[in-house]
């Protein structure tokens, strides 16, 4: 077994599921868990300035190896995973020589090319899944393992020139607080590179605008038996405002560019239910407008019902951040350069979802996002390709080392 996979595979075997319940940084303690054993890994591997913070995150540095003067660049990867589905005691599988076909993850759980297209692209190479009850934690910590692997490679490699390499580990960036108390002044890089993505040769430089709306409705709940003229049902309401999201606007109907509502929890009885959805787009403009359509759902209901039966928080969590990065084209053409040194085609494609990449950008730390290899993030049907992984290891050695080339 490679050291990539051996990492990866201890990596998932932590627990990091993310709250967004939760007030605290990190969200869960649990994170923690997996930050001090990556506190430990770091220290081993002799790197410098190695430090895991009251928040929970980790911060190291791979000191320059040449006397040139080149800028300092940084890598980043998330600890936590998705609150979507358990990742407790994840049991990870390798599926050597994937023949295109099903694959049983356990007992009547199949995973199917039919319903996965992405598998088709993986015959013949080597896979690691769940057995169908858990996700897999490629998301993140296929990134975590690559950029660990790549930065002992480079420690082993003192032939390869490079720069100042900064490392970072976030917690609950799931939750859309990866970034909120990331410490850009003290990573003290010029740019950096998220490595969270997924597909095989593809890079992000472009996210979603996201918003989220928590909406409250407040019921009045007696004993059914005497109700009549008295009760009122928040959720029998909630499902009033469920029913009035356009179907084409979600996510089981969206693709490429187009935004959605979608629903992510909803919490209650009779008495207060509550809703929260998550709203995106890569238009502002049209992320502005789906705000709109909430609080006008919500007035026009309140006209229905009386003022007060229901409420909504809109909360802005990130921009897109092609507003930044379209600034800084050195930044991008480094790692197209390096993903096509490994023999890969470069494809740029964007992101349905977030990064820490994009509120880092946003705070003055321009942050484009690499493929992982991982697929079907946040699911039982998650798994990593080891191939891709490995490709993508050798792209953050070849941006290290491109950077320097070029100063």
């Amino acid at each position: 077994m490679n050291k990539l996979v051996e990492r990866f595979l201890k990596y998932v075997s932590f627990d990091t599921q993310s709250d967004p319940e939760s007030e605290t940084c990190p969200s869960t303690r649990k994170q923690l868990e997996l930050a001090k054993h990556l506190e430990r890994e770091c220290t081993e591997l002799g790197l410098k300035d190695v430090k895991l913070d009251e928040f929970g995150y980790v911060y190291a540095t791979l000191p320059s190896n040449t006397d040139k003067n080149i800028g300092t660049i940084g890598f980043i990867a998330h600890m936590d995973t998705s609150d979507d589905c358990s990742g407790k005691d994840i049991k990870p599988r390798i599926v050597k020589n994937y023949d295109g076909g099903d694959i049983e993850l356990s007992k009547g759980i199949i995973m199917s090319p039919s319903e996965f297209p992405s598998l088709r692209t993986h015959t013949g190479k080597d896979l690691i899944v769940t057995d169908g009850t858990t996700l897999l934690g490629a998301d993140d910590k296929a990134g975590i393992a690559e950029i660990m692997t790549a930065v002992e490679y480079l420690i082993l490699h003192p032939e390869i020139k490079h720069g100042d390499i900064k490392i970072g580990f976030t917690p609950d960036e799931e939750i859309g607080r990866g970034a909120n108390k990331f410490d850009v002044a003290g990573f003290n890089a010029e740019f950096a590179y998220t490595l969270d993505g997924s597909a095989e040769g593809v890079y992000e430089v472009e996210t979603f605008n996201a918003a989220s709306a928590k909406i409250t409705i407040n019921g009045k709940s007696v004993h059914p038996g005497s109700a009549k003229g008295i009760m009122i049902n928040s959720a029998e309401l909630a499902a009033e405002i469920i029913g009035a999201i356009p179907e084409n606007e979600k996510p089981s109907t969206t693709e490429h560019r187009e935004g959605f509502y979608h629903l992510s929890d909803v919490r209650g009885a009779c008495e207060k239910t509550q809703l929260s959805y998550i709203l995106r787009d890569h238009d502002k403009d049209k992320l502005n407008a789906k705000k709109d359509f909430m609080l006008d759902l919500v007035l026009e209901k309140n006209k229905k019902y009386g003022e007060g039966r229901f409420t909504i928080n809109i909360v802005d969590q990130y921009s897109n951040m092609k507003e930044i990065l379209d600034n800084h084209p050195y930044v991008v053409s480094l790692m197209v350069n390096a993903i096509e040194k490994t023999g890969l085609k470069a494809e740029s494609e964007p992101v349905r979802g977030g990064t820490d990449g994009a509120r880092l950008s946003f705070m003055g730390l321009p942050c484009p996002n690499i493929f992982t290899g991982g697929y079907n993030f946040h699911g039982p049907y998650e798994y990593a390709c080891i191939q891709t992984m490995e490709k993508a290891s050798e792209v953050i050695v070849n941006i290290a080392s491109g950077h320097a080339l070029k100063q």
